[in-house]
């Protein structure tokens, strides 16, 4: 017991996809055979689920997913109001979580964990405290989900990017960088030439298995039908995950008015809206392509009870990204063995085998993605035997266990 190495997993992110990795990876590596802390905001999300590892959670900020959502009506008092209301909450946003990192620095600096690995960089400022954690002579390591800015930069993080210098320096910190597609790493380093090609290792994105032991505690699929106005012969293609103009969700909607004509479907599109993404604009061209009545939008935080019913509900589970690194999401459809259909952008191509246990489209191509739609919702038996391929693949290639001796071993060199 005492020659365990001890882990510290860094995820300040409490609620959604993230939390949701890093509380299966610390899970996979705590039983690999690492002393696994998990350094998370005191809402964690997970906190009611098993844990083979500790957490530490005494870190307060104000969760993404509380922020106020943009105003979609057309009351410009109203959305003046929502745009100064949404400022002033990321400024006091903002200070709790530089607090926490200083907190955050102050406790890993004076524990000394022989690791400590981060998750995505969402601000340039944390390389100020990335930089003072090397410095204080720490191996640090990171699962590199994004490392390009998908949705543009605001004047703050240009302001970051002066004061804390470049990406390269800050990536330079980290003794080991995990993708999860040989097409993210090949990116990385061709963007980041000086940072050395053995840094960067490659390791899938695991599954949601999280979420099966929750089968029995979530609401029925009767009850979600009846949420949503829907009937037992209705079939679903779902969109699930954060609303945002990179996920192509325009497309989607596009791609459901072409394949409306061929096959009879519900489109239904669940997910937490972005700053980013004009959900009034979403339901205008809704409406415009006469669809209001086969289009519904939860355009919420779908909580983690919610997200297993809502995957069972579905025929047919979209991902028409226009760029990519990876999906969480995705795996969340291969946990309830879904077909899936998905843009050849970024990762995706490797995570989806096309033809079998879904489909791969060009992105930004609606026609094409219609034509796939069709295909499912018309033939169950094929959408039956690519979902269960989607359950084969989840239980074996996107398995914590075989990532977690991947993670071990590179490890075990540092």
């Amino acid at each position: 017991m005492q020659n365990k190495k001890r882990l510290c997993i860094i995820e300040l992110n409490s609620a959604g996809g993230l939390i949701h990795y890093a509380y299966q990876l610390c899970t996979a590596l705590a039983s690999a055979g690492f002393d696994v802390t998990l350094i998370t905001a005191a809402d964690y999300e997970m906190a009611n689920l098993p844990h083979n590892f500790q957490v530490k959670k005494d870190f307060y900020l104000m969760e993404n997913f509380t922020l106020p959502n943009k105003a979609t009506g057309k009351n410009l008092f109203n959305a003046a109001g929502g745009r100064i209301a949404r400022f002033f909450t990321r400024i006091l946003r903002g200070i709790f979580l530089i607090v926490a990192w200083f907190r955050v620095s102050a406790y890993l600096l004076r524990v000394k964990p022989d690791l400590v690995q981060f998750s995505r960089i969402q601000f340039r400022f944390e390389a100020y405290f990335i930089r003072r954690l090397k410095e204080g002579g720490l191996t640090l390591t990171q699962v590199c989900h994004e490392f390009e800015e998908r949705e543009g930069w605001n004047g703050i993080e240009r302001i970051f990017a002066l004061l804390f210098g470049s990406e390269e320096a800050m990536y330079a910190n980290f003794s080991a960088l995990f993708f999860h597609a040989e097409e993210n790493r090949r990116r990385f380093l061709a963007r980041f030439p000086l940072i050395p090609a053995e840094r960067a290792h490659l390791i899938a994105h695991g599954n949601q298995n999280w979420l099966l032991p929750l089968a029995a505690k979530d609401i029925s699929e009767t009850v979600l039908r009846r949420k949503y106005g829907l009937t037992e012969r209705d079939k679903i293609v779902l969109f699930f995950g954060l609303l945002a103009p990179s996920k192509g969700i325009q497309d989607l909607i596009e791609a459901f008015a072409l394949a409306r004509r061929s096959c009879e479907a519900k489109l239904l599109i669940a997910g937490y809206p972005t700053k980013h993404i004009d959900m009034h604009a979403l339901r205008k061209r809704v409406a415009e392509l006469n669809l209001s009545a086969h289009v519904i939008f939860d355009a919420r935080y779908i909580n983690m009870m919610e997200i297993g019913p809502l995957m069972r509900l579905s025929t047919v589970v979209v991902y028409p990204y226009r760029t990519s690194t990876q999906s969480g999401a995705l795996q969340a459809a291969y946990t309830f063995g879904k077909p899936v259909i998905a843009t050849n952008v970024g990762g995706l191509p490797e995570a989806v085998e096309d033809g079998r246990n879904g489909f791969l489209v060009a992105p930004e191509d609606p026609p094409a993605l219609a034509q796939k739609i069709v295909a499912l919702i018309q033939d169950a038996e094929l959408a039956e035997t690519m979902g269960a391929y989607s359950d084969l693949l989840s239980r074996t290639r996107f398995s914590w266990e075989k990532i977690a001796e991947l993670v071990a071993a590179v490890y075990a060199t540092l």
